[in-house]
């Protein structure tokens, strides 16, 4: 019985691992749907989000399971509570990536941002991938030694997000209020990705410490 509970303890880590494979392939995909005006790819990340949501799920209903049948204190208690708002925070993370494709798909087949913004955005969506599958890694393993990497490559995507506003804000900003209004949502679902995936983060730093961290410190 006792391996049977650790098992199913095993289990939701690895059910919000994958959740941060698939919310990274959804950025992936939608963030070139938006720089290349891709609808088939936007469609792709569009109908896959159902899937997210199949697995969070999954995960609440095993988490709850435990709670109501095992009764998990201390250590095991963290495990189960931290899956229940982590696998949240993910699917959120899976929603943002939606409304990028859902974007890209609105504009098609014009493209929805101007060429001088283009690489800022490109950079946004390798950060937010990237960070995506280190939160997995991280649920993974619980090395806390990822937390600094995560919590470094966050405040990258902080700063490109602020230097969009630098960049709408100029007085030679020639495309008019449409398209400011587009890159000031667009910049604002990768930030919030980003935060999210650090909030999976931290969520481990208080499974393994007991101890939920402000800035991520390990």
């Amino acid at each position: 019985m006792r391996d049977a509970y650790q098992e199913q303890l095993e289990g939701l880590g690895e059910i919000l691992s994958v959740m941060c494979g698939q919310v990274a392939d959804a950025l992936e995909k939608a963030t070139k749907a938006l720089l290349e005006s891709d609808l088939q790819l936007a469609e792709e990340v569009i109908t896959g989000d159902t899937l997210v949501d199949e697995t969070r799920a999954t995960a609440e209903e095993r988490a709850f399971a435990l709670l109501a049948l095992q009764a998990p204190v201390a250590t095991d208690l963290r495990i189960v509570v931290s899956a229940i708002h982590g696998a949240g925070d993910i699917e959120r993370m899976g929603d943002l990536a939606l409304h990028v494709a859902q974007a890209a798909r609105r504009r098609h087949p014009q493209p929805v941002l101007p060429a001088e913004v283009a690489p800022y955005f490109a950079e946004m969506g390798r950060i937010g991938v990237d960070l995506a599958r280190k939160a997995g890694e991280m649920v993974r393993t619980r090395d806390l030694a990822q937390a600094t990497a995560l919590e470094a490559e966050d405040d990258a995507m902080d700063d490109l997000h602020r230097h969009l506003f630098t960049v709408l804000m100029d007085h030679s900003w020639p495309h008019g209020v449409g398209p400011a209004v587009d890159i000031t949502l667009l910049g604002r679902f990768y930030e919030r990705y980003a935060d999210h995936a650090v909030a999976v983060a931290r969520r481990i730093v208080f499974v393994v410490t007991g101890q939920m961290p402000g800035p991520l410190m390990v």
